[in-house]
């Protein structure tokens, strides 16, 4: 049996030896880190415009659009806008500290909007914000935008009619998109662009079942966010 020698043996440890230090968490990848509101209406602007300008139509619109909504990362935005010519602008990143604005601008009463036998109706001035639900169960809903106060450049409103109705009225200078499915009823959105070249975008979507959604464009001018006036 051959000797152990001194070389052969492993070194004593230090009685007092203590643990190595856990090593740090590496920092994320920017395309890991959440997407924030600012973020996401950032690509929804930049779809908007890709949409006015022909690059895109109502259907690639309309999914690049619930995409960007729906995403959780910024990485998840970036593919949304890489063929646009605007993508530089459009491309997501981690949103700097809002500047303070010159005047609140909270939305006036609450986006969602419920009929259960019975009917409610939104009109008259109020900001709209930017995303709004309607949801009309053996009822009525009629929301009438056109003395509305749009905080956004595109508003969206999902809507979903069962035994029941939801009819939306928008000004002839605010354009109006989106469609969605009508199972046993209608879905019935006449898509037009708004006769104000800047002006801001409203998006139907949801669902109706026996029943009915409608959204057309009425006479009317639509207030933006530079009117400071409150209602």
């Amino acid at each position: 049996m051959p000797e152990t020698t001194p070389q052969n043996q492993p070194a004593p440890k230090p009685a007092d030896a203590k643990p190595a230090a856990p090593r740090p968490f590496a920092e994320p990848a920017e395309g890991d880190l959440r997407a924030s509101d600012a973020d996401r209406e950032r690509v929804a602007a930049a779809l908007r415009d890709a949409y006015a300008e022909g690059r895109l139509d109502a259907e690639e619109h309309s999914q690049r659009l619930d995409a960007a909504y729906a995403a959780k990362t910024l990485g998840e935005l970036v593919p949304l806008t890489r063929d646009l010519p605007a993508h530089d602008r459009a491309h997501p990143r981690p949103a700097a500290a809002p500047a303070p604005a010159e005047e609140p601008a909270p939305v006036s009463g609450s986006n969602d909007i419920v009929a259960i036998f019975g009917g409610s109706v939104r009109k008259g001035r109020f900001r709209a914000g930017r995303f709004m639900r309607a949801k009309a169960i053996f009822g009525g809903i009629t929301i009438d935008l056109t003395e509305a106060v749009f905080d956004a450049p595109e508003l969206v409103i999902e809507c979903h009619a069962v035994f029941g109705g939801v009819e939306v009225k928008v000004p002839d200078n605010v354009s109006l998109h989106g469609g969605g499915a009508g199972i046993f009823g209608g879905f019935d959105v006449r898509e037009e662009e708004g006769t104000e070249p800047n002006g801001p975008v409203v998006t139907i979507r949801g669902k109706a079942v026996f029943g009915g959604v409608s959204a057309s464009r009425r006479r009317g001018a639509w207030q933006a966010l530079k009117d400071r006036s409150r209602p």
